[in-house]
C-alpha cells in the first residue's frame, strides 16, 4: 500500500466498559501498521481506571502510539487541515455519545468527532453499553444522519469463538474492516 493510501487514525477509548475492544483494536493496528501512516490515542481518565479493572495492567501505556491527554486541543486531530481519515471511539460511553450528538466539543474526543463529521470522514462509534434507552436511540441517530457509524460492541457466533478474546475479536474485524484496512478475518460462508 502506498503512502498516500496509507491510514490516518485517531482511537478515542472511553471509560464504558469494555476494554478487551480497546486493547484488540490496538493490538489489530500495531499488526496492520504497513497500512496506517499515523495512528494517536487519546484515552479518558475512566478510560485508564476501566482498562486497570478490567484487564488487570496498564498496559495501553506500552503501545506504539502518540497519546493524547483528553484535555490536548493541540492534538493534530483537533482541526480538520491534519485531515485524519478515521476516528474509532471504542468503547463508546453513553455520555460521549451524548456530547457528540449535542456538539458540545467539550473534551478532545467530542472535538475530534465534530471535526471527522464536519470533514465528512470516517466516525465509528463502538457501544457498548446496553440496553439503549430513547436517549441513547436518539443520539445514535443524530450522529448516524451526521455521517457517522455506530457500530455497537454486539459479538457475532458463526466463526465459533473459543474464548472471551475471540469473541471480542468478532466486533474489533467489524471495525478494522470499516476504517477501510485490508484484513485476514472470517468471513460468513467462506
Amino acid at each position: 500500500m502506498d503512502s498516500e493510501r496509507k491510514k490516518k487514525i485517531v482511537i478515542a477509548i472511553t471509560g464504558a466498559s469494555g476494554s478487551v475492544y480497546a486493547k484488540l483494536l490496538l493490538d489489530k493496528l500495531q499488526q496492520l501498521s504497513g497500512q496506517i501512516s499515523e495512528a494517536s490515542v487519546v484515552m479518558s481518565d475512566n478510560a485508564k481506571q476501566v482498562w486497570k479493572l478490567e484487564l488487570g495492567n496498564e498496559d495501553y501505556s506500552k503501545y506504539p502510539f502518540k497519546f493524547y491527554a483528553k484535555t490536548d486541543f493541540m492534538a493534530p486531530f483537533a482541526s480538520g487541515s491534519a485531515r485524519f481519515d478515521t476516528m474509532v471511539i471504542v468503547p463508546c460511553s453513553m455520555g460521549t455519545m451524548g456530547r457528540i450528538a449535542a456538539g458540545t466539543s467539550d473534551d478532545l474526543i467530542a472535538r475530534a468527532a465534530d471535526v471527522i463529521l464536519k470533514e465528512r470522514r470516517k466516525l465509528i462509534l463502538v457501544p457498548r453499553d446496553m440496553p439503549f434507552n430513547l436517549i441513547h436511540i436518539r443520539n445514535m441517530e443524530t450522529i448516524t444522519l451526521a455521517g457517522g457509524i455506530i457500530c455497537p460492541a454486539i459479538p457475532s457466533y458463526y466463526s465459533k469463538p473459543k474464548t472471551i478474546e475471540d469473541l471480542a475479536m468478532t466486533v474489533v474485524n467489524r471495525v478494522v474492516d470499516l476504517i477501510g484496512l485490508e484484513n485476514e478475518s472470517y468471513r460468513w460462508s467462506e
